[in-house]
């Protein structure tokens, strides 16, 4: 891919300098497993001016979805739980309310049923593992399990992760190093609930927002995919407490390059001799799923097992995007994997460009 850094770091440069473009952002691309984009621009924080580099972590939310899908993956590959596996047979408290048929699939492909998050939170009750784990034991499904896709946008984090625990004995977030972070030499690049000492690495999340528009929050008493609690989101996630919660779906900090190199090492031969999981365990997560109902355009449309497809370049793609514009994908028609981290929220076209930018060079 000749010259592709230089072409997309001037990208980069260019949305910088536009009055609706990017504030901070970093692209990371790795193609058949050797690092070939590893580009940045901007501000960390407006108000001490710092600037974004490598390193600087971004708040990427959904995108996380696909890190924590990977190690449930792995869990399956190494037989110690199945995809058919009802998940009260692991966590029996979750058995309550007619949801001793949900099974591990019906999470990772969001028919469980269970979108909603529990109403009447606080933000210390939302950021404590063990006191969510009760409360979503204790949801009652609005469909039955199998039937209906509804995107999962928060629950998914302890339909997964609590799973995860009872099999594996260790919590997520110590799964995540071991795992998948350590193994990649990304241990300080990657986290579901940050340590103190990278606080200073995190960009500060902006929002273009119109002041003479009316703010319309759900209520609280009201369950809701997302709630009150949590919005606006890019607030959420400037919170100290957000950022140190472990909230998988939904507060995963990382770097661009961080995820670029995840979803290479889900690539076949993975990257510098780091293969997380095999081509077979990839093709089974990338099957299509019973898609049951979902209305046209709805963000589940496209998932698989934890994964979504046609991320990008091909149809072949599978990954996972994030509220904001971040993403991530693996594609292995042309060998790629991505990452795409940014802190202000608008509606621009550098993404676009970018895989604009990829494809151009992949025919050349």
């Amino acid at each position: 891919m000749k010259n592709i850094q230089q072409t997309i770091q001037s990208l980069l440069d260019q949305s910088f300098t536009e009055k609706d473009g990017e504030r901070g952002a970093q692209v990371a691309v790795y193609q058949h497993g050797k690092l070939v984009v590893n580009a940045f621009v901007g501000i960390a924080d407006p108000a001490t001016g710092r600037p974004v580099d490598e390193k600087t972590l971004f708040a990427a939310f959904s995108t996380g979805k696909g890190m924590a899908a990977t190690l449930v993956h792995l869990l399956v590959e190494r037989g110690q739980i199945t995809y058919e596996t009802p998940i009260a047979s692991v966590w029996p408290e979750f058995a309550t309310h007619g949801k001793d048929k949900i099974t591990l699939r019906h999470a990772l492909n969001h028919t469980a049923g269970l979108s909603q998050m529990p109403t009447g939170l606080g933000h210390a009750e939302l950021c404590n593992w063990e006191k969510m784990c009760e409360k979503i034991a204790d949801l009652t499904p609005l469909t039955p399990p199998g039937m209906t896709m509804a995107y999962h946008a928060i629950t998914y984090s302890w339909l997964l992760g609590e799973v995860a625990r009872r099999v594996d004995g260790r919590p997520f977030p110590q799964m995540l190093r071991e795992e998948i972070t350590i193994p990649l030499g990304i241990a300080d690049d990657l986290f579901f609930g940050i340590p103190d000492e990278v606080e200073s690495r995190v960009a500060i999340l902006e929002a273009e927002v119109d002041p003479a528009a009316p703010v319309v929050l759900p209520h609280d008493a009201t369950p809701q995919a997302i709630p009150a609690l949590v919005q606006p989101l890019y607030q959420w996630m400037n919170r100290a407490d957000a950022r140190r919660a472990c909230i998988p779906a939904s507060n995963g900090i990382m770097t661009a390059h961080a995820i670029a190199r995840h979803y290479a090492a889900l690539l076949p031969g993975g990257v510098d001799g780091v293969e997380l999981l095999p081509p077979s365990r990839i093709l089974v997560a990338t099957e299509p799923q019973l898609a049951g109902d979902h209305k046209p355009g709805d963000p589940v449309a496209n998932h698989r097992l934890g994964y979504a497809m046609g991320q990008a370049l091909s149809t072949s793609g599978f990954g996972h995007g994030g509220y904001g514009g971040s993403t991530g994908f693996a594609d292995p028609i042309h060998g790629i994997a991505f990452g795409f981290t940014r802190n202000r929220f608008i509606n621009n076209t550098t993404l676009t460009k970018v895989f604009e930018s990829l494809q151009a060079t992949l025919s050349s």
